[in-house]
Parts: structure tokens; C-alpha cells; sequence
């Protein structure tokens, strides 16, 4: 499948819960790399994610019923390809990877202040797809703070498109 659909926009979906991590309430800010995204309806204005239900970040997005989209430039590579690698339970990856924290105005979740833009959403569905969730998100806020290329997936790694 991946031959045909890809390259794809790459995008940094940021989140916060209190989670339990080995008997211990912790609050976990957190980011997930992801290509499987869309946008799903302009009035209401709507956007889709699809995590795999293996992920940390699936567990977060669950709990909080929130997200942000970031969207990432071609200059954020390095760091979009780490946060895709690590999990978030036993690491803060805005600190790993030099990302600066942003609080949400309309829910409760950090965005990414290097993001070129956001979307702020509120899940109002989850759909069983599989290995993944696709969570639905209702666009709350969102803002383009900055132009220029996207960052792009390939086949291993990421390309400026």
C-alpha cells in the first residue's frame, strides 16, 4: 500500500493526560509522528488521526480526548524522525528533541511553538480501523504561524516538499 500512497505530509500530533506509569500518576506532555491524517468535514471543521492502538500516544489521546495537529517544516526533520522512535512513557521528547511548549488556548495541551501551524481539536469519535484508532477531532482553534515547504515522508526518512 505504502508504494502507491506515499510520500505523505508528516505531521506532530502533541497531547497531555495523567497516566499511570509503572504504579505512579504522572501528567505526560507528549508528541507522536504521524502520516496517516485528514481533514474529514469543513462545517463542523473536523480532523482525522489514525494511531496505532500500540502506541503510547493512542493511550494518551483516549484518556485526555484531545490533541494537536503541528504541522512541521522541512527544517524540523531531525527532530520529527526522533519523536517518531522513542515513546513518550519513560521520556519528555520536548525536551529530548529542543522542542518549546505552547499551551493550547481552547483545551488542555502544550502545542509545538517551532510548528509552522496547529489545530487545536476535541475528539468527538474514535473508530476501530484495524491495528490503529482513528481518532475525530473537532477543530477548536487552529492558527498558520509560519510559510514554507512541509516536511514529506519517504521511504526511510523524510523529504522537504
Amino acid at each position: 500500500m505504502s508504494e502507491l500512497t506515499d510520500p505523505r505530509q508528516v505531521i506532530l500530533v502533541s497531547s497531555r493526560e495523567e497516566m499511570d506509569i509503572m504504579g505512579k500518576k504522572e501528567v505526560k506532555d507528549n508528541i507522536i509522528t504521524i502520516a496517516w491524517h485528514m481533514p474529514v468535514s469543513f462545517n463542523p471543521q473536523l480532523y482525522a488521526v489514525s494511531v496505532g492502538k500500540t502506541r503510547f500516544s493512542a493511550d494518551v489521546i483516549k484518556k485526555s480526548k484531545a490533541f494537536v495537529i503541528n504541522f512541521v517544516s522541512e527544517d524540523m526533520g531531525d527532530k520529527a524522525l526522533m519523536v517518531g522512535t522513542k515513546s513518550g512513557m519513560h521520556m519528555d521528547k520536548f525536551s529530548e528533541c529542543g522542542l518549546t511548549k505552547e499551551e493550547c488556548s481552547s483545551i488542555d495541551c502544550p502545542r509545538i511553538k517551532e510548528a509552522a501551524g496547529y489545530m487545536e481539536c476535541e475528539v468527538i469519535d474514535e473508530v476501530d480501523a484495524g491495528d490503529h484508532i482513528i481518532f475525530i477531532g473537532k477543530v477548536l482553534n487552529s492558527h498558520i504561524k509560519k510559510s514554507g515547504k512541509r516536511l514529506m515522508q519517504k521511504e526511510k526518512g523524510f523529504i522537504g516538499a
